[in-house]
């Protein structure tokens, strides 16, 4: 089977896939959030933290062995993040905007993002409020379940299928969000030759024992195939392999070198990514995009845009340097090159209006649109909700 294939079944198998299992998203128990204001610093905050995660945590619920815990910024700042969001589309849909509000949220967590965005619009813009459809689009049926029951009293419609299987067109203006998805996405892996530079293909094998193996064959998959038709058009090359293997005395050099292998490192490609942009374009046709993830990643294993593979061991992070590892028992997930997703997303766009798109880092983002900044700050002055997680960015369209 493709990479691609493989990692995603790793990830979303229903009976056996990694969010099918004990993968499970931090929460503050409190709805008021962490309260920054009685934290001395940074540090302080991270204690607090510490203790937060040992009460959700609980002795007994799960093998502790087995259970794997991680968080986002959205609950961890909790309202603030969401409520700095619903300020950003306020911006843009405008108070006095007699057109329906509607938002389109890409997998939904446990509901915490859609319930801070719609608590904001109802207190602040209660007309707009009585406007407003909210729709999850969530893969996991886990989730899908916590998102119906964190709700409330909101007009919010949870789907439980995958985005890649949403087939009816949405005609109007609408926003759509995904916060930390696009890491998830799988990726194709290829690699170069070193005498011409061409790309070949990775796949998965697995032996008579079960055990995996990664090998390459010529290229032939069709998306990896757009991908590099897609990247040579917007690079404005006509070949499709990366710069370092562009000159062919640069390749020559290399292949001279002593104990030259015969392809180059690992690249991996977001076909999927590229896949999730493409249906944007034609089934949310007007849509404005609200998208943050990971900019760049310590400890990923080797290879250009390589994932960080790890499993939570008796309360710690294990990195691994291999994806092939047992499925449903790792996470997987990739870094973004978001100049190279911004110039994607306008080579996919199909009306010029599309195009428009910019890339922000997460501080700044929450610089221009944060509510009420002194809620998240410190007795010290810090304020963790712009500190930390400095490998996230924005892209907005």
């Amino acid at each position: 089977m493709s990479t691609r294939t493989f990692i995603h079944d790793s990830l979303y198998n229903p009976h056996y896939g990694y969010f099918s299992r004990n993968a499970r998203i931090f929460q503050v128990p409190d709805e008021a959030g962490i309260p920054f204001q009685t934290l001395r610093d940074d540090y302080d905050f991270m204690n607090h933290l510490a203790k937060l995660y040992a009460e959700f945590e609980k002795p007994g619920e799960l093998d502790e062995t087995v259970r794997q815990v991680w968080h986002t910024p959205t609950e961890l700042f909790k309202p603030h993040y969401g409520n700095a969001i619903a300020a950003y589309i306020m911006k843009n849909h405008g108070s006095d905007n007699p057109v329906p509000l509607k938002i389109y949220e890409v997998g939904g967590g446990n509901g915490t993002l859609c319930k801070n965005i719609l608590d904001f619009i109802r207190q602040h813009h209660p007309n707009v409020y009585a406007r407003t459809e909210y729709t999850i689009i969530e893969i996991s049926a886990k989730l899908a379940t916590a998102q119906r029951l964190r709700r409330s009293n909101h007009n919010v419609n949870v789907v439980n299928k995958s985005i890649f299987e949403w087939d009816s067109e949405v005609p109007d203006d609408c926003f759509v969000i995904a916060m930390e998805v696009i890491d998830n996405f799988s990726h194709d892996l290829v690699r170069y030759t070193q005498a011409e530079g061409t790309p070949v293909q990775g796949v998965v094998m697995i032996d008579q024992d079960g055990d995996y193996e990664e090998m390459y064959e010529p290229l032939s998959d069709p998306l990896i195939e757009r991908y590099l038709k897609l990247r040579a058009d917007w690079s404005g090359r006509e070949i499709t392999r990366p710069k370092f293997l562009a000159h062919p005395v640069l390749r020559s050099i290399r292949s001279m070198l002593p104990f030259s292998r015969n392809l180059s490192d690992p690249e991996f490609l977001p076909t999927m990514n590229m896949q999730f942009l493409d249906l944007l374009h034609k089934k949310f046709p007007k849509h404005r995009l609200i998208l943050s993830d990971f900019s760049y990643l310590p400890d990923a294993m080797s290879g250009h845009c390589a994932p960080v593979v790890q499993t939570r061991y008796k309360g710690t992070m294990v990195p691994v340097t291999t994806y092939l590892v047992h499925q449903g028992w790792f996470d997987i997930f990739f870094p973004t090159d978001f100049d190279a997703m911004a110039r994607m997303y306008a080579a996919l766009a199909v009306q010029p209006r599309s195009t428009a798109s910019r890339v922000v880092t997460q501080r700044a983002f929450l610089e221009e649109n944060a509510v009420r900044i002194e809620l998240c700050t410190t007795k010290s002055g810090d304020v963790p909700l712009l500190s930390f997680y400095k490998n996230f960015k924005f892209f907005l369209s």
